[in-house]
């Protein structure tokens, strides 16, 4: 099956029954989502053994269910490289996620190649192949697709296959196939994708601190979600952040409260939008103080711990490189912050196999059990007799 641009749904259908027999098929999509809510799907990309499709989204009368029946065939494996956008396009169109998955960047952090390394890089350094990216930010929502747009498109999961072979032999020689599985969880956890209007609030870029201000935050950001994916538009559109976080503390229940706040277009207290910010207000203001979240303040680690977190990222550092490990998927900063004042922080770096390699040496170093030196130039750790 030579590489290809699909049109028709009959197509489709005769390309996903003969992927259905393989192994692994590497997907990748191209979409647009800069004026939009939702990502627009405009390409979706699928290959083996035996070949490579680009499928047109776009085209008059596509139906995507052999695709999306691909997608949940437990018996093919799906690789991705950073595939979380690509799964939130199909949660969307067809509310099903793709399993089982593989991500090539995932595989590539856990085997030292590097946080969030891309695509072009990891093709490079495994295949030695320059990837073509003049048509990276083409618009693919154009038709017809250009021989350059296609070949570009196909380029993402032809690659990806040796790409994915390399991974996973790599994984399976040094033991570390197993330390993908929690990623992959979260990965194709439908919890991930669910953009729920009552948690909206959560993702808003705002320092409040006081019940009051919560509450009304609540409301107002439940609004903008609900309105911005019912319009298909960014957020940003209806309203930005900033100007959330501003309603929130003033709290404005009237028209011309509402008018006095700086951010906002001229009449816009007086528009229906207006008046639904003003009732979502007065609902936020209402709310019982005792049944709303708790919003604990981000507070440093006291003096006596941050020169154990400095200690804990050196460590850290040391890890990941002995190991062949990218340091961000064994420790975040706000992991070590925790670590340095609990012992039994309920942090990912104090679980599984993570702990195996860095927790249980962050408390031995943090107990005085381990101290750090530099042998030959490199730093190492050393027992600390007792």
């Amino acid at each position: 099956m030579a590489g290809m641009i699909l049109t028709n749904t009959a197509e489709v259908e005769a390309a996903c029954e003969r992927l259905a027999r393989s192994e692994f098929v590497t997907v990748d999509t191209e979409f647009l989502r800069e004026t939009t809510f939702w990502p627009k799907l405009c390409v979706i990309q699928l290959a083996d053994d035996e070949g490579a499709v680009a499928i047109d989204a776009l085209a008059p009368g596509m139906d995507l269910k052999p695709v999306f029946d691909l997608m949940a065939n437990e018996s093919v494996l799906k690789v991705f490289h950073a595939g979380r956008q690509d799964i939130e396009i199909m949660w969307h169109l067809a509310k099903m996620i793709p399993h089982p998955v593989f991500d090539s960047q995932v595989a590539a952090m856990v085997l030292g190649y590097g946080e969030s390394v891309s695509y072009d890089q990891l093709v490079q350094r495994i295949t030695g192949v320059q990837l073509d990216k003049s048509s990276r930010f083409t618009d693919w929502s154009r038709r017809p697709l250009t021989d350059a747009q296609v070949s570009y498109a196909l380029a993402d999961v032809t690659h990806l296959r040796d790409v994915y072979r390399r991974l996973a032999e790599d994984l399976e020689k040094r033991g570390r196939a197993g330390w993908l599985v929690d990623e992959m969880a979260v990965l194709t956890s439908a919890e991930t994708y669910r953009q729920a209007p009552e948690d909206a609030w959560k993702r808003v870029k705002a320092r409040l601190r006081k019940p009051k201000e919560i509450g009304v935050l609540m409301d107002i950001a439940a609004w903008r979600e609900t309105e911005a994916q019912t319009r298909n538009v960014p957020r940003s559109r209806i309203l930005k952040d900033e100007i959330l976080a501003e309603i929130a503390m003033r709290g404005p229940t009237t028209a011309e409260a509402l008018g006095s706040l700086r951010g906002l277009p001229n009449g816009f207290e007086r528009s229906k939008a207006g008046g639904d910010i003003i009732v979502a207000v007065k609902q936020g203001l209402a709310r019982d103080p005792s049944t709303l979240p708790r919003v604990e303040r981000d507070r440093p680690p006291p003096p006596s711990a941050s020169a154990t977190v400095e200690l804990l990222r050196v460590l850290l550092k040391m890890v990941a490189e002995k190991e062949g490990v990218a340091p961000k998927i064994l420790a975040t900063t706000e992991d070590l912050e925790k670590i340095a004042t609990d012992d039994n922080a309920d942090v990912p770096a104090l679980h599984g196999w993570r702990r195996e390699l860095f927790g249980e040496k962050a408390l031995g170093l943090k107990r005085g059990e381990l101290a750090l030196g530099v042998r030959k130039g490199r730093v190492s750790t050393v027992e600390v007799k007792t």
